[in-house]
């Protein structure tokens, strides 16, 4: 098993969101689920239309509770 961090982070909940670093930089503030995939499409990670798995570890490292944690 790799040491490495997936190339995007969800931090903790905080200030009314969650911060989204991707490759160490930080890529925005969400407050959902879909604002995660926006951000990722932004990021390149898809095109408009495209399913993002938020759900995919080798993608997302969700830290301070899952995708279904928001406060």
């Amino acid at each position: 098993m790799s040491s490495e961090h997936p190339p995007v982070i969800v931090h903790p909940p905080a200030d009314g969101g969650r911060r989204v670093s991707v490759h160490g930089r930080f890529a925005g503030l969400a407050h959902g689920r879909g604002d995660v995939a926006e951000l990722l499409r932004g990021m390149g990670f898809g095109t408009e239309g495209d399913t993002i798995d938020l759900f995919d570890s080798s993608l997302v490292e969700w830290r301070g509770g899952g995708p279904e944690t928001w406060r």
